[in-house]
């Protein structure tokens, strides 16, 4: 399987808005111009989605990362991982930081098998008192 892994392109703002749809559609096109989406495709086709945000404006954040049900475990996450660590290096950054909600143990586990570290917790931020579990990856070693 070929998969290409790239910056989203306005041409790819219905796709954007179709996954990410709790995002403003104007913060999308914005984060479309800043090179802060990243595609991955196979054949084509969209298959894979990250949202790159910024913690305080500095720190590289892992908004979102999606992958088609039926493509995920096929190493799609881990292309655009991969792309977005060397854009990151590239610029700099010596941290990507991450997180997942605590009861979900599987986007968890794959933080840890793409060797992010868990840094921190903060109780009942989400919907339901859900607490979110933080992980960072460092970038240089």
């Amino acid at each position: 399987m070929n998969i290409k892994v790239r910056f989203a392109k306005f041409g790819d703002l219905e796709h954007c808005v179709r996954i990410d749809g709790d995002v403003n559609p104007e913060v999308l096109r914005w984060k479309v111009k800043c090179g802060e989406i990243i595609i991955a495709e196979v054949e084509g086709h969209p298959v894979g989605y990250l949202r790159l945000d910024y913690l305080w404006s500095q720190l590289p954040y892992i908004g979102l990362i999606w992958v088609v049900p039926e493509y995920r475990r096929r190493g799609i996450g881990r292309a655009m991982l991969h792309f977005l660590e060397a854009f990151l290096r590239r610029k700099g950054h010596r941290w990507l930081y991450s997180s997942s909600q605590a009861n979900e143990p599987e986007p968890q586990a794959w933080h840890r098998h793409m060797e992010f570290q868990e840094c921190g917790f903060i109780a009942g931020i989400n919907h339901g008192e859900v607490g979110e579990v933080f992980f960072r990856k460092s970038l240089t070693g």
